[in-house]
């Protein structure tokens, strides 16, 4: 599965979801989306605006966790 790290991302740069709606033009349900990581599809030129604001390649946007590793995950919370 790919988990989105963008909340990851804000919390480095100190940025609130409105701030980063502003910042790239992305509706406000999508940034919501995209921080808790349950958007389902992302246009590039979305990827493209949020690397620009996050001064960040698209890699560092997604990383990929295999089922076996989320299923591990999930067993411990």
């Amino acid at each position: 599965m790919i988990r989105i790290k963008v909340a990851e991302l804000m919390g480095r740069h100190k940025l609130t979801q409105t701030k980063l709606a502003e910042m790239t033009g992305i509706r406000p349900n999508t940034v919501s989306a995209l921080w808790h990581g349950t958007i389902k599809r992302i246009e590039i030129d979305q990827i493209n605006r949020l690397c620009k604001a996050l001064k960040c390649q698209p890699g560092d946007l997604f990383e990929y966790v295999s089922d076996d590793e989320d299923s591990h995950s999930q067993e411990n919370k």
